[in-house]
């Protein structure tokens, strides 16, 4: 490789760097929900410290709390094993340690965050209506 050509693949890469391109975050799979068939019906990503949860195929919403994301998937979990949908969850030690912590973090364990958090889910449901 000449000088010359090793002086314009890095000025092209200074300019990259100047015009604000930057290389997008990696996302880090961390949760599956999937029906028999093996069809996707919900996970949790982890992108630039922020938990994803998507459900249906959308995205239904970022936190920082990895306790709320696993819990609520958990949630919906059982709501389609109540449809009578045999499902399947996976999670990665990473994110069951973080949910784990994050409980404790409040004095409780992981399952009384749950329950805890499904309380409030029912109170303000029943507020709406």
């Amino acid at each position: 490789m000449s000088i010359h050509s090793k002086a314009r693949r890095n000025a092209g890469k200074r300019r990259a760097r100047t015009a604000g391109e930057t290389e997008a975050a990696p996302i880090e799979p961390h949760a599956d929900l999937r029906d028999r068939q093996g069809e996707l019906l919900g996970g949790i990503v982890r992108r630039e410290g922020e938990w994803t949860l998507g459900l249906g195929g959308k995205i239904v919403g970022d936190t920082h709390s990895a306790a709320r994301a696993l819990a609520i998937l958990r949630r919906a979990a059982a709501l389609h094993e109540r449809e009578g949908t045999q499902v399947r969850l996976s999670c990665s030690a990473t994110l069951r340690r973080a949910a784990e912590r994050e409980a404790a973090e409040q004095g409780l364990s992981f399952e009384q965050f749950e329950r805890r958090l499904a309380e409030e889910m029912a109170a303000a449901a029943a507020n709406r209506h």
